[in-house]
């Protein structure tokens, strides 16, 4: 434990208001989001100029804050209708701007020259002297790539000490160097440096090599195919002390496309150990552990990997797209707990399925965890009681019998099988 180092933000990704709003709820102090024309998340963006609003004031009223990317490789045609972006976002009150291409920081420089910039990963920023300069440039904070080292983190800090750093901890990995992919746009033209990637990394290839006596290239395949482009993910929970002594700022969580679920679990793990270690408490071996085993069993991963931190190569999952866990989101509670006599009511809205005799865990911000057996629940509306409920496109609001209040935007997931 040391506590002279000022304890590191816990950044989220926020791909609609709902899962801003369970981010926070769960120990974020702060949202990164986006518009689809200037995003690097098109198809799977729900926010609009108004949403932006809404959660720029949301998050605001909770002591929070809210960057907004602006980090695609703008063509001519982009920075046409760019000023007004950034003076409509100028007005919503955004914290920041993510942005990684040197144009885009110049119109910006232009409309809203107190804007709080921040270099997107995407920009690849590696070395001191390229923070130097784009601190020249105005920027506030470097994404750095996740290619480089502790080492490299290190001296960036030291050489460059007035720039804020911010570094990925968990989440999906890029197989291309910091995210310079082009197969997205070779295999369906849909570009990933536009924010449209397909993700062809995590399908399925059948492979053919002709001899080559003189290449080492391995391939591994089996009669299924291979995942050979499909990286693991980054977990970099174990590496949370030396990460902030070494001067990082901003701990930064990937997945904006996960679900209220996801978040609920990553930022609420990552919030205690945070917490833990800039603690009189501190950090044991055996919150570690327990945490890591929650990441590993209780989440759907493709296994983990530390990435590049420690100057090794990346690390691949060619056997298969990603690893299911015995666990499955079940719920969220969508409304404050009901008092009914000796027991309480909580208002479910449904995920998947819910049924009677289910073993149940409840997750709570930060990151509490009960475990019941799922044994009364009614329909909210009809108020008829059910022995089974499902999500999808008609989920039910359920009215599940628990024995104490649980908070609003508490995760419920179940034991398959």
């Amino acid at each position: 434990m040391n506590q002279t180092f000022t304890k590191p933000e816990l950044l989220a990704p926020a791909g609609n208001l709902e899962k801003l709003k369970t981010a926070f709820a769960y120990g974020a102090d702060a949202v990164y989001l986006g518009c689809a024309d200037f995003s690097l998340r098109v198809r799977t963006n729900d926010f609009t100029m108004n949403r932006i609003r809404q959660a720029v004031n949301y998050a605001h009223k909770q002591g929070k804050r809210a960057y907004v990317t602006v980090n695609i490789f703008a063509h001519n045609k982009h920075l046409r209708k760019l000023p007004d972006h950034i003076e409509k976002l100028k007005r919503a009150g955004v914290d920041a701007l993510i942005v990684s291409d040197p144009g885009v920081i110049e119109v910006i420089k232009q409309v809203w020259p107190r804007a709080e910039v921040h270099l997107s990963t995407q920009a690849n920023c590696l070395n001191w002297q390229a923070a130097a300069f784009w601190k020249k440039q105005g920027v506030q904070r470097i994404i750095l790539g996740r290619e480089v080292t502790l080492g490299d983190i290190k001296e960036i800090k030291e050489k460059v000490p007035q720039v804020e750093l911010e570094y990925f901890v968990h989440g999906a990995m890029c197989m291309a160097y910091s995210g310079r992919c082009f197969l997205s746009q070779y295999f369906l033209g849909r570009s990933a440096n536009l924010g449209d990637c397909v993700q062809p990394c995590r399908w399925r290839y059948f492979l053919k090599e002709e001899k080559r006596p003189e290449s080492e290239l391995e391939i591994e395949e089996d009669e299924q195919g291979s995942y050979i482009l499909n990286s693991r993910d980054l977990c970099l929970l174990e590496y949370l002390a030396k990460l902030q002594q070494a001067g990082v700022d901003s701990f930064k969580i990937e997945g904006r496309n996960k679900s209220v679920y996801y978040l609920a679990t990553v930022c609420g793990i990552y919030r205690e150990a945070i917490d833990r270690w800039n603690s009189s408490v501190g950090l044991s071996g055996r919150d570690l552990k327990f945490f890591r085993q929650e990441l590993e069993k209780k989440l759907v991963h493709r296994g983990y990997t530390r990435g590049f931190l420690e100057g090794g190569p990346a690390e691949q999952t060619p056997e298969t797209s990603h690893y299911q866990s015995e666990w499955e989101f079940c719920g969220q509670v969508i409304k404050k707990t009901r008092k009914l006599k000796n027991k309480y009511l909580l208002p479910i809205k449904v995920h998947n399925s819910i049924k009677k005799g289910d073993i149940v865990e409840i997750v709570s911000p930060f990151y509490n965890v009960e475990r019941i057996k799922v044994d009364k629940f009614w329909n909210a509306d009809t108020e008829k009681e059910m022995t089974e409920a499902h999500g999808g496109g008609s989920g039910h609001i359920i009215l599940l019998e628990v024995d104490k209040p649980v908070e609003k935007r508490s995760v419920l997931r179940r034991k398959s099988g």
